[in-house]
């Protein structure tokens, strides 16, 4: 059995962006506008033996890029408190939340693209990144748009408290921060190993393994089953422990979390052709033991495919190292880094 079938909306062709306009939906519209392809239709990318050298991007341009976009809706909101003397009230709060959460979502793909056409795609000289396939455009969009809204109501559902501003953010945020990474991969290890080792449960997982080469549009691309857990048990399972842990994890707390999740979700499933591993406070933590996530590590996992598959975590190694899954990279071993040779997100 394989991830791929006879039904027709198991096809991951994708034509549509060179079909007759009048032949669109708004969907198709709405990636396009909002520029979330994999790569700009006729711009070249460049393509690399799997033996070529890859520059190296370091944990601080990525932890200047998070916290740049995670603070703007902090920063305003304190702003609005100070103003007005008035908390900001849950249903505004969820709006400007979750449209922050969108917007920044949106210009990491947006950066991810231009580092694919700077420095190209892993398994380049194989195959090209998948685009948004023709029988998938309304699930894609649909699938990033539950995400962007439910991940932000679940923690203002949980977590906000109006009289708290974003001054009030916990000291703590740091080491939950670290936590936050390596907890939630242990849930998600288990339920996404389970997914592919039981015919019962990778009926909900195949549409997700329809991609071999994904984007970060296709993170998401799954049934509804999965989505309910990506969207909401899995993150729940980890606050919940957390804060079982006697942990605070108030609202801004899990807000930063998000974003450094997010951000390691959508750059695992880009496939660009640098060498970096998840920034986090977990980082050194993660390094003695060999289990930081490299970009590869996803990517080989979907080209792998479905039962006896490898690398199931995607914010470390942690769990692979721990119970033996984790697999072998091809064009990220150690001797093919160029540290020398700085990749720049900016």
């Amino acid at each position: 059995m394989g991830a791929t079938g006879a039904n027709p909306k198991d096809s991951m062709k994708s034509t549509w962006r060179d079909s007759d306009r009048k032949d669109w939906g708004r969907h198709h519209y709405l990636i396009e506008y909002l520029g979330l392809q994999p790569t700009n239709k006729g711009q070249e990318v460049p393509i690399h033996q799997k033996t070529d050298k890859m520059p190296y991007l370091p944990h601080w341009q990525a932890h200047i890029w998070i916290l740049l976009h995670a603070s703007w809706p902090l920063v305003l909101h304190q702003l609005y408190v100070n103003y007005t003397h008035h908390g900001l009230h849950p249903i505004a709060t969820f709006i400007f939340y979750s449209l922050a959460f969108k917007l920044n979502a949106i210009s990491e793909i947006h950066m991810l693209r231009k580092l694919g056409h700077r420095y190209g795609f892993l398994d380049g000289d194989k195959h090209a990144r998948d685009d948004v396939p023709d029988a998938g455009v309304s699930k894609t969009f649909h699938a990033l748009s539950s995400t962007s809204t439910f991940r932000p109501l679940l923690s203002l559902v949980l977590a906000y408290r109006t009289r708290l501003a974003p001054s009030t953010i916990s000291y703590w945020t740091p080491l939950e921060l670290g936590l936050y990474g390596i907890i939630l991969d242990f849930w998600f290890y288990w339920y996404h190993r389970l997914m592919h080792e039981y015919d019962g449960l990778w009926k909900f997982h195949r549409t997700h393994h329809l991609t071999k080469h994904p984007n970060p549009l296709l993170t998401i691309y799954a049934d509804t089953e999965q989505e309910i857990f990506d969207i909401a048990v899995i993150p729940l399972l980890t606050y919940g422990t957390l804060k079982l842990l006697g942990f605070p994890m108030g609202f801004y707390d899990w807000w930063i979390c998000h974003q450094y999740i997010v951000f390691t979700e959508l750059f695992g499933h880009s496939g660009v052709r640098v060498f970096t591993t998840p920034p986090s406070t977990n980082s050194l933590f993660l390094r003695l033991f060999r289990a930081e996530l490299a970009t590869e590590d996803h990517d080989l996992h979907h080209r792998k495919g479905w039962r006896k598959s490898m690398n199931y975590g995607k914010q470390t190694l942690l769990w692979d190292r721990v119970f033996g899954t984790a697999g072998e990279r091809i064009e990220m071993q150690e001797h093919l880094i160029d540290y020398q040779n700085q990749a720049s997100m900016f």
